[in-house]
């Protein structure tokens, strides 16, 4: 029975937290309500209102290579998160969690390999088209 007691006063800072926290939300909404302003101008309906008139549509068509450097962003992000905590943890680990660190990062090579292949890391105009374009264009004789 002293158990039970000693989990009940335990327990009371959680519920007077909740309960401050609920009546902070209650008090910002209903503030939020009260001082707000309602207008219905012409812009209201408009997404944003910002002053800019929208042109085209939201269902834009991205080309594949913003996709190949989003992948690129999410698995060098969570590379360093893995990298990070093992080297917090690094002698707890040992050689055990040097080998998997290892193949961990032998696997992001041969991800970074792949995507370079696929052409991921091409950012601009491809070097060598251009210049074969250039040298065709000098190769015609001048009219």
């Amino acid at each position: 029975m002293y158990a039970l007691e000693e989990n009940n006063t335990l327990l009371w800072p959680l519920l007077v937290y909740g309960a401050i926290v609920l009546s902070l939300v209650g008090l910002i909404l209903g503030l939020s309500y009260v001082l707000g302003s309602r207008h219905n101008d012409r812009a209201t309906g408009e997404p944003y209102e910002g002053g800019i008139v929208s042109e085209g549509t939201a269902r834009t068509r991205f080309s594949s290579q913003f996709y190949l450097v989003a992948m690129l962003f999410v698995i060098f992000d969570v590379e360093t998160v893995f990298i990070l905590s093992w080297a917090i943890a690094f002698r707890e680990l040992g050689w055990y969690g040097y080998a998997g660190v290892a193949v961990f990062m032998l696997m992001l090579a041969v991800v970074l390999v792949y995507e370079w292949r696929n052409g991921a890391l091409d950012f601009g105009p491809d070097g060598r088209k251009i210049l074969a374009a250039y040298k065709r264009l000098m190769q015609k004789p001048a009219a």
